[in-house]
């Protein structure tokens, strides 16, 4: 069966049909899922498609969607309508698809058009074949996979909601349909009154198929005869526009998956406090047919679910009104239905009752690995077997908190506990994130092992070590975490990374945005090899496209592909001297930039190391005229500057924040050494360079192969597009 057959008598076909995209250039809407630079488009065009489900209302391009990948990939393209056929039909094609992979080596993308048509048994016959690979699924369903697909289904799929079109994507079909003259209607004149083509677009509702049939109906009923005389036009006028497209219909189907959404919704509104959408909600589920009773009993869950004992009157008003509604029936009924649903709207609300099922949960993991060695019991046996060397004590650090490892080694990075993005879990969330991040990175190999021979232990580097990574894993996980956490980034959205460190924001990025797509500019060839043998790891439409570059200054806009939600970036302006260069740069591709920049006029500084007031004095000179100079691409980046270039770019809704952060740096020789014959010399006085040269003999003495505190200042900016400001 071939659902997308080519017919020869196209003219006769509907005009919804002949104008269903054939391939990614004609497909209309659905950026976020098919646009530039996203997974799905990317996994197209390389013909690396996996299973998929395509879920969404009628109308937005499920089916052709399809369609183009049938005209696109190079696999076999077999399609199966569940409405139609049945396992015997599924069978055959399985068999078939067995055959051309072990005997031509082809892949088969199968189809199957409202696959939550299938009952369990049907859609547990396809599970087998494609867990092995013998199909690539694609299903299409206008109901909810969550609940009407086979989790087992789900689970090895891709899920991508397709949403109702939009005005603008709707004028663009009408647009492409008047003009194309092979498909649509470019060979005739046709025109539309004021307000006629728009009110076609706002009945059809976000449904292109709605809005064709429309079209069809308005230009080829208008003439005396379809098709006109040779240079006849034809005027679709506002009342035939009207005539052609009716009434929105109401998208409710009490057994289906909009009926749950809408008395969710309305639920969610009276636990929200908002009586207009109470009443709005109410009022699209009576006119649909709705059992007012099913209301009511919805609306008695939540009088103690939401209300409970703030406001004890609550459940005795809705069960007043329900038995009152018993007792008038419709339509006088609506009254009643209408005061519950006020009263609880407007009632104080509390969820107090939910701590019952909080006390019926008791979750006890039980696990065969051993206690790792640093948290046994150090009071019987330290000396002996070394239990509990290597513990940090969190009450010793600020916050009472420190990154060490918990788990046992065979299971670190285990994840157990997903905090929600709900109530008090979504204040948690980030923090709990950050710090299993910091975790996993301070983390090593078995950090303190068991002492299975007893000698005298000098443990004192280990410990050392240790210390330096948890701090380093601190002060990055918290710079991470400050540059992500404005953003709020979808699955589907693309990212843009400078990634001129060790690579961790790349995959931050790679985490938070499964569907949508990153990219990794890096001016380090180390760093672009590590970057590119990591992603090895995933499949390759998963992988972030890596960018290296000479220098950053060799940055352009087209060197990357279309634009990006969001980019992200640490110490983009410090590396370059054209800083207005590279905001013009970003301004073209970013809906939303992200920075951290380190402010080098308020870091650490060498005098502030130095004791002794006649050297102290000499490097405090000396920075006077580091640290003045304005017109240094370096020292003019303050928090004022960074905002002002961005502000005349063109970018706006800007905040910033400058703070102080401590990390614990190991001092070396040959650093102390660098920094005073390469940053202070040139500007001492030739006759006190021998007082320079006694200060960093004494700095040597005193600091070197030592763990500081060094005081770096960081300016984090988060500023968006200003839409009427033209590339």
């Amino acid at each position: 069966m071939d659902l997308f057959s080519s017919s020869t008598q196209q003219d006769h076909q509907p005009l919804a049909y002949r104008m269903r995209p054939r391939h990614l250039d004609e497909y209309m809407g659905q950026d976020h899922i098919i646009g530039t630079g996203r997974l799905l488009r990317r996994a197209i065009q390389a013909d690396q498609l996996s299973s998929v489900i395509f879920y969404g209302p009628p109308g937005t391009g499920k089916t052709t969607l399809a369609r183009v990948i049938a005209n696109t990939t190079k696999s076999h393209f077999s399609t199966l309508n569940a409405v139609l056929s049945g396992v015997k039909q599924l069978r055959e094609e399985i068999e078939e698809a067995k055959n051309r992979l072990d005997y031509y080596h082809k892949k088969t993308i199968l189809f199957i058009d409202e696959v939550h048509r299938w009952n369990k048994s049907q859609q547990d016959a396809l599970l087998p074949w494609v867990e092995n690979g013998t199909v690539v699924l694609i299903g299409a369903t206008t109901e909810n996979p969550y609940f009407e697909v086979n989790a087992a289904l789900v689970s090895r799929s891709r899920i991508f909601q397709l949403t109702r079109l939009t005005e603008s994507d709707l004028a663009d079909i009408a647009q492409q349909t008047l003009k194309d003259t092979e498909r649509g209607y470019g060979s005739y004149e046709i025109s539309f009154s004021d307000g006629a083509l728009e009110h076609i677009i706002d009945i059809a509702n976000g449904d292109a198929r709605s809005l064709l049939n429309a079209l069809e109906l308005a230009v080829e009923t208008t003439p005396s005869a379809f098709p006109p005389p040779e240079g006849e036009k034809i005027l679709i006028s506002r009342e035939i526009a009207e005539e052609s497209i009716q009434k929105k219909v109401v998208l409710y189907d009490k057994e289906g998956d909009y009926h749950f959404d809408v008395i969710s919704a309305f639920i969610k509104s009276v636990r929200g406090s908002d009586p207009d959408a109470v009443l709005y909600w109410m009022a699209k589920m009576i006119k649909a047919g709705e059992d007012p009773k099913y209301i009511f009993r919805r609306m008695l869950i939540s009088a103690s679910e939401d209300i409970g004992l703030a406001d004890p009157q609550a459940l005795g008003v809705v069960t007043a009104a329900a038995d009152a509604y018993d007792r008038v029936g419709m339509p006088e009924g609506r009254f009643h239905l209408t005061q519950a649903a006020l009263y609880l709207a407007t009632a104080p609300k509390s969820n107090s009752a939910l701590g019952f099922f909080s006390a019926l949960k008791h979750l006890e993991l039980e696990s065969s690995e051993d206690v790792p060695n640093h948290l046994k019991d150090s009071s019987r046996d330290k000396e002996g077997f070394g239990h509990g060397k290597g513990y940090q004590y969190p009450h010793a650090y600020k916050d009472h908190w420190v990154a060490q490892q918990y788990l046992p080694n065979g299971i670190q990075g285990s994840v157990f506990y997903d905090p929600s993005e709900q109530g008090y879990e979504h204040t948690i969330r980030e923090l709990v994130q950050q710090r299993r991040e910091a975790q996993l990175d301070a983390a090593v190999k078995e950090p303190f092992p068991e002492i299975l021979t007893f000698s005298p232990p000098d443990t004192q580097r280990d410990h050392w070590l240790q210390r330096l990574i948890t701090s380093r894993g601190d002060t990055f996980a918290s710079i991470r975490g400050r540059l992500f956490s404005p953003l709020k980034l979808v699955r589907h959205d693309r990212v843009l990374i400078f990634e001129l460190g060790r690579g961790m924001l790349t995959w931050e990025a790679c985490r938070q945005t499964p569907e949508g797509g990153v990219t990794a500019v890096t001016t380090e060839k180390r760093l672009s090899e590590e970057l590119e043998e990591y992603a090895k790891g995933l499949i390759p439409v998963d992988r972030p496209e890596i960018i290296q570059l000479p220098s950053l200054k060799d940055f352009r806009a087209s060197s990357v592909k279309g634009s990006f939600e969001a980019v992200i970036g640490q110490n983009i302006f410090t590396k370059i001297e054209d800083q207005k260069k590279m905001a013009d740069q970003l301004f073209t591709i970013a809906k939303h930039l992200s920075l951290c920049e380190i402010i080098p006029s308020r870091c650490q500084r060498l005098s502030e190391l130095c004791d002794d007031p006649e050297r102290k004095m000499l490097l405090e000179e000396a920075e006077l005229t580091i640290y003045g100079v304005k017109d240094s691409p370096l020292m003019r980046i303050t928090e004022k500057f960074l905002t002002d270039l961005l502000e005349k770019t063109g970018f706006e809704q800007m905040r910033s924040e400058t703070i102080k952060l401590f990390e614990k740096r190991l001092i070396t020789e040959a650093d102390i050494t660098k920094w005073c014959e390469n940053t202070y010399a040139p500007v001492v006085p030739f006759e006190k360079l021998d007082i320079l040269e006694q200060t960093r003999q004494s700095l040597v003495k005193s600091y070197a192969d030592k763990v500081i505190d060094w005081r770096i200042s960081l300016c984090f900016i988060t500023a968006e597009k200003r839409i009427d400001k033209k590339n």
